[in-house]
């Protein structure tokens, strides 16, 4: 009992940190729900009150009338359903020959794929809309997933380490009972890599979910806007509904927050297989 106390007294106190930084992560968010729930004279209240007196419900589905949510949320479901599938398909391909076929060339091909990934963004995004500029694909979705299915350094880099913690003795077994190559991919490595695809999935899909710069800069039909773009959109031309506002971003969180504790622990395990701090 003597030796257990100390250890009780260092997993409450541990406990008790990891709590009081995860409300102060999570305050954001909850005041982003207590302000959709606000009648308009509790707003700007100080001190700030984080319940209100009066649940507002009727701000959510006022929500969709404010701006054509159902139909943004179309858009942004095709084009983040699309990139995620384009990752997937392509990622896994690249990450295994370079993990696993010993090939000419290999290994600086996946230093060239290190230095693409320490790239920032801004360095290329004018020479990749000019290409889809004269490929005629601006004013389009094209652009926002189709760069998707010719990989992403990261998410490479992130499956090769996955790909190479495997044991060798499965794709020897395979290779003894005939199978190519190709099938070994298939059928033995890629469903034992299921965590590290769920991982790049989850990254995939928030990203294309909460992008707002991609669309911004592509996209110019109202038609087409994403989620993000509309928001931002209808907040620059019809002034700020604050309480339409928050039920709305509310609602673009909840689908993010709720696929995250969904795929928690292959998530977790995704991260830590590859070697990932």
């Amino acid at each position: 009992m003597r030796r257990r106390k100390p250890l009780v007294a260092k997993h409450v106190a541990a406990h008790f940190f990891l709590l009081v930084f995860g409300l102060f992560f999570l305050s954001p968010f909850l005041w982003m729900l207590s302000t959709s729930l606000k009648p308009n004279e509790e707003l700007f209240l100080w001190p700030p009150k984080w319940i209100p007196s009066n649940l507002m419900w009727s701000h959510y589905p006022d929500a969709f009338s404010y701006f054509p949510f159902l139909s943004y949320l179309g858009n942004t479901l095709t084009i983040t359903a699309l990139a995620t599938l384009g990752v997937l398909f392509s990622c896994p391909l690249v990450a295994y020959s370079l993990a696993r076929i010993p090939w000419k060339g290999s290994k600086p091909l996946f230093g060239l794929t290190l230095i693409v990934m320490m790239l920032p963004y801004q360095v290329t995004m004018i020479p990749i809309f000019i290409v889809f500029k004269n490929l005629g694909w601006v004013g389009t979705n094209v652009p926002l997933w189709l760069p998707a299915f010719f990989g992403a350094p990261f998410y490479i880099f992130l499956l090769r380490q996955f790909f190479m913690g495997l044991p060798k003795e499965l794709e020897d077994a395979g290779r003894i009972d005939g199978a190519s190559e190709l099938r070994i991919y298939a059928q033995i490595m890629l469903p034992l890599c299921k965590p590290g695809l769920l991982t790049v999935g989850l990254f995939q899909v928030m990203g294309s979910w909460t992008d707002y710069q991609g669309p911004l800069i592509y996209l110019s039909d109202e038609a087409q806007y994403t989620l993000m773009l509309g928001l931002s959109s209808f907040k620059t031309q019809h002034g700020a509904e604050w309480q339409l506002m928050m039920a709305t971003s509310v609602m673009i969180t909840l689908p993010i927050i709720v696929l995250y504790f969904v795929v928690q622990k292959a998530f977790i395990r995704g991260i830590t297989f590859s070697g990932l701090k």
